[in-house]
């Protein structure tokens, strides 16, 4: 499936809550991996805020593009921001949405 750049370049962006791990599987506590590189993955909430309006999105980040000292409330700048939709179906359910991934985010803005 295609994705799209998001721009934020206009955008306030906060931590909302900090790095964790992107889990396959909780049962197992597998940890997701980057197809391409290996790394492995870190799920970020970011406040995202811009022309008067904010919302809250849970971002994908290779481990090695988040930075160990991000706490709610930091400023940050995300580098490569791209959205994805998705659709699965487990036991006869259809489920669909957008998913949000990013090359790295840095402290700072």
């Amino acid at each position: 499936m295609p994705s799209f750049k998001i721009d934020v370049s206009t955008a306030v962006v906060f931590v909302a809550t900090p790095p964790t791990p992107k889990l396959v599987s909780k049962q197992t506590g597998e940890i997701a991996v980057d197809r391409e590189t290996g790394a492995q993955l870190a799920t970020v909430g970011l406040l995202i805020s811009d022309e008067g309006e904010g919302n809250l999105y849970q971002v994908t980040v290779p481990s090695t593009g988040v930075p160990e000292n991000l706490v709610p409330g930091t400023p940050v700048t995300v580098i490569g921001l791209k959205a994805r939709d998705w659709e699965n179906t487990f036991n006869g359910q259809t489920r669909h949405g957008i998913s949000f991934r990013a090359v790295a985010i840095t402290a700072g803005v």
